[in-house]
């Protein structure tokens, strides 16, 4: 009976390169980090995006998500550890802070690993 299960872990082991990839889990992050996803306030690329419009005292005002994308990771990394009004706090790890910056330039990414692979 213990060589069977060990056979079946190993089966699964070597069958199962992960349960989702980076990107997904990547996007999954920036979708849904603690209930309230990124994308609703700065868009779908981190470019910003208009969130609600209102009247105060008679004046038309609009309140937006910031654009994300083109902060460095310092300013990002930075950002999310401090309070922001209007800005819902959730206390990412700092792996899933990597992450989500990751999400925002993964393009940029892949294309400097394809650029290094064919330097290699």
């Amino acid at each position: 009976m213990r060589s069977v299960l060990f056979l079946l872990l190993l089966y699964s082991f070597s069958h199962a390169e992960s349960f989702i990839t980076k990107e997904e889990y990547a996007a999954g992050l920036y979708h849904n980090p603690r209930g309230v996803g990124c994308h609703l306030c700065h868009g779908e690329a981190g470019e910003g995006k208009l969130i609600a419009r209102y009247k105060e005292k008679g004046e038309e005002k609009a309140f937006i998500g910031k654009p994300i994308r083109k902060l460095s990771f310092r300013d990002f990394y930075d950002k999310m550890n401090s309070r922001i009004i209007g800005m819902p706090r959730y206390y990412l790890t700092d792996t899933e802070i990597q992450t989500l910056y990751y999400y925002l330039h993964r393009e940029e990414f892949q294309r400097a690993v394809q650029k290094s692979r064919k330097v290699n």
